[in-house]
C-alpha cells in the first residue's frame, strides 16, 4: 500500500501543479499548446522507442495482452452502441455529438498516466507492459472513435477514407511502439549516442505530460454536470477494468502483468478525445467535463484498484 501511494503521489502532485499553473496564470496560456504538441510528437515517442527497444519482450505474454485489451475495448464499444437509443432519452438526453463524447471517454486510455504509473511502480518492465497495451489499444480506439464520429456526429457530412484512416496510421504513439518493437525483435542495439538522446528526450515526457493534464482540468464545469459525466466515470474506471481483470485472470496472467495490463483499462480517458471531438463535430465541452471528472476521480480510484491487486 505504501509503495502504491508513494508511486502515485508524484503523479497527482504534478497534475495538481499543472492545474495551478494554468488557473493562476503562472505561465502564459500560449505555453500549453506547443508543450502538448512536443510531448505527443517527440518526448513520449522517445520514451516508448527507448523502452521497447531495450525490453525483454520474449518473456511477455504479448498475444494474450493484445487479445484481452482489444477484446474488452470492443465489448465496451459494442455495449455503448447498443445503448445509444436509451441514452438519447431522459435522464441522459444525449444527442448524437454528446453520445460520441461518452463513447470516447468510455474506451480511450490516457497513456501518459499509464506510463507514469508503470514506471513508478514496476520500472522498465512496467513501461514495457504499458507499451504493449498501447500498441494493442491505441490504433483500435482511434479507429472506433473515428467511426463513431462519422455515424453520430457528422450526419450529412462526408469524409474520405484518408481523413478517417490517416490519423490512425500516423499516430506518433503507434509509430514509436512499432519502431521500438522492430528494433527489439531484430536483435539490434541502439547506438549509444542515439540511446542517450532518446533518454534525455524521454526524461521530459512524463513531467510535461502530467502538467498538461492538470492544465486541462476545468473544475467549474463540474458544478452541474450532465448525468452522463458520472456514467463516463463508471464505465471507464469501474466496468472496463472489471472486464479486463476478469479476462486477464481467465487467460492465466498474474503478478505484474495482471496489475499493469489491468490498471491500463482503469485509466482516465485520453485528452485526444477532446481534440477529436473538436475537429469532427462532437460535443467538445462535454468531453472536457468528462475528462476533468475522470482525472480527479482517478486520484482515488487508481490507488484502490492497485491495492486490491496487491500491487504495493
Amino acid at each position: 500500500m505504501i509503495q502504491v501511494l508513494a508511486a502515485l503521489a508524484p503523479i497527482v502532485a504534478l497534475i495538481a501543479l499543472g492545474h495551478q499553473m494554468r488557473s493562476r496564470r503562472w505561465v502564459d496560456d500560449a505555453f500549453w499548446p506547443p508543450a502538448e504538441w512536443a510531448t505527443f510528437h517527440l518526448f513520449l515517442p522517445a520514451l516508448l522507442v527507448a523502452s521497447l527497444a531495450r525490453a525483454r519482450l520474449e518473456g511477455l505474454p504479448v498475444g494474450t495482452i493484445f487479445a484481452v485489451e482489444a477484446g474488452i475495448v470492443l465489448t465496451m464499444a459494442s455495449a455503448a452502441c447498443l445503448a445509444a437509443g436509451r441514452l438519447a432519452q431522459a435522464p441522459w438526453s444525449l444527442n448524437g455529438p454528446a453520445f460520441t463524447s461518452l463513447f470516447q471517454c468510455a474506451i480511450r486510455p490516457n497513456t501518459y498516466v499509464a506510463l507514469a504509473v508503470g514506471a513508478g511502480l514496476w520500472g522498465s518492465q512496467g513501461v514495457a507492459l504499458i507499451a504493449v497495451c498501447t500498441a494493442a489499444v491505441i490504433p483500435l480506439v482511434n479507429l472506433l472513435s473515428t467511426l463513431a464520429m462519422l455515424h453520430w456526429a457528422r450526419s450529412g457530412k462526408r469524409m474520405g477514407w484518408r481523413e478517417a484512416v490517416l490519423p490512425v496510421v500516423t499516430n506518433p504513439l503507434i509509430l514509436s511502439c512499432a519502431v521500438g518493437a522492430a528494433i527489439n525483435v531484430s536483435g539490434l542495439r541502439l547506438p549509444s549516442v542515439a540511446a542517450s538522446i532518446l533518454d534525455i528526450l524521454a526524461g521530459a515526457s512524463l513531467p510535461l505530460a502530467l502538467l498538461s493534464i492538470g492544465a486541462g482540468i476545468r473544475l467549474d464545469s463540474l458544478r452541474r454536470p450532465n448525468p452522463s459525466v458520472w456514467l463516463a466515470v463508471a464505465a471507464k474506471m469501474f466496468v472496463l477494468p472489471v472486464l479486463a481483470f476478469g479476462a486477464l485472470k481467465l487467460a492465466g496472467l498474474g503478478g505484474i502483468a495482471l496489475a499493469a495490463c489491468g490498471i491500463y483499462a482503469a485509466l482516465p480517458a485520453s485528452p485526444a478525445s477532446y481534440v477529436t471531438a473538436r475537429r469532427m463535430g462532437g460535443d467538445a465541452p462535454l468531453v472536457a467535463t468528462m475528462l476533468s471528472a475522470q482525472t480527479i476521480a482517478g486520484a482515488v480510484i487508481l490507488p484502490l484498484w492497485l491495492m486490491l491487486l496487491g500491487a504495493g
